[in-house]
């Protein structure tokens, strides 16, 4: 690297990269680390050329590996940033407008080999690496430093927490920072907050993506990783204290959605007119660490990608996922599970408990809306879940919003294109409607909400339409869709358990709605059916052989009925407790009656047909009175007036259809290679070699 401009090809053997894993010990104090840390490099986002950077440290790694236990030059290059992130915040004497250009180049470096080293080798070998001492030589760095690792680590946190981030206004009692405004001041004409906000965006991002670096060994572990050095420093000592301002702040940094600074604005602007030698020095290290900055370039597909997203604010969320998700430790639950756990609404003037010291207020109002914003990402589908599952303040809060539909449209549209989505964000986006429809008033409120031109819903046009009814139909969708395509058990489960938690609150159905519902169960009696068929005539085949085994229809028509038993008691609390409000799902009752006929005598289904038996029965009766020839809207009015006229105790009273969401044991062994496949797949400027994945097949990521 240093002063000229490097291209990826280069890095190997490039002068200053080789010296740093030569064989010579480099002191801290070295002027040797101001020629590294000058440099112009472009960081990539496609690829191809990840896959270059990857192989080009690798060669600058192996060498590394080899000569650190002897040169200590890993401690050194770590002691250097450690001291240039101090100077952060020194006071206004210092006047060193480099320091924030160099910590932020210094850990670019420390990242990309933390990156390789970690892919390579044990905690433990690593934990060599960091605590190796010398001892002699000018790079001694043991008993001073035995904890480089949780220095490091906690010198990335507060990176993270307390560099101003595009908000100088919030940080003006800072001397440092005023320096800082001043020195800026009419050198850049974008103007002190553009200026200084990039440059801190782009070190918090850095610090953000290094975070998630050191975390990445439970990539290269098939099993789940229950002990870990890493987990350990961030769970105890120094690191602790900051657990809930790192949550605070990473859900903040995703709230805000802040763009990275566009190609091209520097925060140094170049001069023609000399303007001196420091000056000169500090124009080349700035616009050359810039192209590091906009993470692409010009022009480059992937930066043209990059401007319609917040890298900080991808990279925040994928950190808190990893980070809510790191397994307890034996002795203490994981603090910043606890943090997302226990957080509250800015509003809410209640005590915090004594028995969560990691809880802490944000605006709930601005996470709302970026949740309702965001919810195309895996990662923010997932971020909700947590929060519906596990924070029973955001549950509630998110209840009682009065514009629910802004949060759940997005989940239906995700159910929607369910043959785009992988398997884990339908998933996600199932549980969460399971768990909103826990709740009652929810089920009640999503009738009230009245939606119109739902352009994305495309098997008919919806001009206007219930959100209620709406939800039914793409929860039949999703299930018709399971039924052809994936046959999954669990997502089935869910889908009916959905329904069936609404169905005592079905008001005023949408004729379509209401349609589909019997157009299902037409579908599963259909399927129920050819397999009873298909067994039949196995059965009689077999009667001349023994050779073969006889397929296992059994089963199959033990899931089916299963399945058809859960339509019928949804329909038959939909009759016992709002017949009145759903004349539409009555009609469509009658259209279709003869489907019931089969299941009258069944004797897995005797029982819950006999209110639907009798609501038929009473319905066409008085439709026969009226006379032949009727048109729908005096089937309906008979509908109505006969739903009065109905005795409510001649329906039998069955217990209510209520489900409740509870996570499987260990869940970990699903959301921690689900939330590292996000990582992997979504991670920006972060490159593994797929051969080295061990946690979860590529097919899974």
């Amino acid at each position: 690297m240093g002063a000229n401009s490097s291209s990826i090809s280069e890095l190997p053997e490039n002068e200053y990269l080789q010296k740093l894993s030569g064989s010579e010990p480099i002191s801290e104090n070295d002027p040797f680390w101001n020629q590294l840390l000058s440099f112009s490099f472009t960081t990539p986002t496609n690829s191809a050329d990840l896959k270059l950077l990857e192989e080009a440290t690798i060669s600058v790694c192996k060498s590394l590996v080899e000569k650190n236990p002897r040169t200590g030059n890993l401690g050194s290059l770590i002691k250097v940033f450690l001291s240039r992130t101090k100077e952060l915040k020194i006071s206004a004497e210092c006047q060193n407008h480099l320091f924030i250009w160099q910590a932020h180049n210094a850990l670019f470096i420390i990242c990309c080999l933390l990156k390789v080293f970690i892919s390579r080798m044990s905690e433990e070998e690593l934990q060599l690496h960091f605590t190796y001492e010398e001892k002699a030589g000018p790079s001694s760095y043991g008993t001073e430093c035995e904890d480089l690792i949780e220095e490091l680590l906690c010198c990335l946190i507060q990176l993270i927490v307390e560099i101003p981030l595009l908000y100088p206004c919030q940080h003006t009692d800072s001397n440092w920072w005023k320096w800082l405004c001043s020195w800026y001041r009419g050198r850049y004409s974008g103007g002190v907050t553009s200026a200084l906000g990039d440059i801190t965006y782009s070190i918090s991002l850095e610090a953000v993506t290094t975070l998630i670096v050191f975390l990445s060994c439970q990539l290269f572990h098939k099993e789940i990783l229950r002990e870990s050095i890493i987990h350990k420093y961030l769970m105890h000592g120094r690191c602790l204290p900051y657990t809930s301002r790192l949550v605070k702040t990473l859900l903040y940094n995703f709230i805000r959605q802040e763009r990275s600074p566009p190609p091209g604005t520097h925060a140094f602007q170049q001069q023609t007119d000399g303007g001196g030698l420091l000056y000169g020095i500090a124009s080349g290290v700035a616009t050359g660490l810039w192209t590091v900055f906009t993470l692409g370039g010009v022009g480059s597909k992937a930066s043209a990608q990059l401007e319609q997203c917040s890298p900080l604010a991808s990279q925040s969320l994928l950190l808190l996922l990893v980070l809510a998700n790191l397994t307890d430790a034996p002795d203490t639950p994981n603090p910043y599970r606890q943090a997302i756990m226990s957080f509250k609404n800015t509003q809410d003037n209640t005590a915090f408990s004594s028995s969560n010291p990691h809880a802490f207020q944000i605006n709930f109002n601005s996470l709302y809306t970026a949740l309702c914003e965001q919810q195309k990402s895996d990662q923010a589908t997932l971020l909700l879940y947590m929060l519906l599952h596990q924070n029973s303040n955001v549950r509630t809060y998110v209840l009682a919003r009065t514009d629910i539909e802004n949060l759940v449209l997005p989940i239906l549209e995700i159910l929607y294109h369910v043959e785009e989505r992988n398997s884990h964000h339908v998933y996600m986006a199932l549980i969460i409607l399971l768990i909103l429809t826990e709740d009652d008033g929810f089920n009640r409120s999503i009738h009230e909400v009245i939606l119109k031109n739902i352009t994305w819903y495309a098997e008919r046009v919806l001009t206007e339409i219930s959100l209620g009814s709406l939800l039914i139909l793409v929860v039949i969708r999703t299930i018709q869709y399971n039924m052809t395509r994936t046959r999954d058990k669990y997502l089935h489960t869910n889908c009916l358990a959905a329904l069936a938690n609404m169905s005592a609150q079905f008001r005023s159905l949408h004729q379509y709605a209401a349609q589909r519902i019997i157009s299902l169960f037409s579908l599963l009696s259909k399927k129920h059916n050819k397999v009873l068929e298909q067994a039949t005539q196995s059965l009689r085949g077999s009667l001349g052989s023994n050779d073969s085994p006889l397929p296992d229809y059994a089963q199959d028509l033990n899931v089916i009925e299963e399945v058809i038993r859960m339509m019928l008691e949804i329909i038959n609390s939909c009759l016992t407790n709002s017949l009145h409000h759903n004349p539409n799902l009555v009609y469509a009752l009658l259209y279709k009656r003869d489907l019931f006929e089969q299941f009258r005598t069944h004797p897995s289904f005797q029982d819950i047909m006999q209110n639907i038996d009798l609501v038929i029965s009473f319905f066409s009766s008085r439709l026969e009175q009226a006379g032949a020839e009727l048109s729908v809207e005096r089937v309906l009015e008979i509908i109505k007036q006969g739903a009065v006229a109905l005795p409510k105790d001649r329906l039998r009273k069955f217990p209510e259809l209520k489900f409740k969401y509870v996570e499987e044991e260990q869940p970990e062994e699903f959301f921690i290679p689900y939330v590292w496949s996000l990582v992997y797949n979504s991670a920006v400027a972060l490159y593994w070699n797929p051969r080295d994945i061990q946690l979860f097949t590529m097919d899974s990521g």
